[in-house]
């Protein structure tokens, strides 16, 4: 979809946008409110999920999950619920992500899944674009001027 203008995606984390505005070399040192740091409120998370994330995360679950949402997101998406299949769309991203951490993907297979989920994201965002079409895209008068 040729876009006007041209999007783009910002993957800079907000985590490092404040360590640069705090001027901090070290996430968990961000000043949370007062004396409280990130560290004090998101250490502990994130030494279980990175354990959950590369060690813990039942690789034969994710797989089926990655297939169940790949479908899921297909029907929506033929329903023409694109909104809904775009979650699913995520969610295939996500469990993709999780098995590429867990070493469960080759690099062979890793191509084919980016494909599968470009391919549902393409799939989305078309069936979002015709359905704005069909609504005569009503937000496009509230923007200009």
């Amino acid at each position: 979809i040729d876009l006007k203008p041209v999007s783009g995606e910002i993957t800079y984390g907000v985590e490092r946008i404040a360590m640069y505005l705090q001027n901090v070399n070290n996430v968990f040192d961000l000043k949370w409110v007062g004396n409280v740091t990130y560290g004090d409120v998101h250490h502990r998370g994130e030494v279980e999920w990175s354990k959950y994330n590369f060690e813990a995360a039942d690789i034969p679950m994710l797989f089926s999950l990655f297939t169940m949402y790949e479908k899921e997101c297909l029907g929506l998406i033929e329903r023409k619920l694109v909104l809904p299949a775009y979650d699913y769309c995520l969610k295939c991203s996500h469990a993709f992500n999780m098995l590429d951490a867990r070493g469960a993907i080759s690099v062979t297979e890793r191509t084919s899944y980016i494909g599968r989920v470009r391919n549902l994201a393409r799939f989305c965002a078309e069936g979002f674009l015709r359905s704005r079409e069909e609504m005569g895209f009503p937000l496009l008068g509230k923007f200009s001027g």
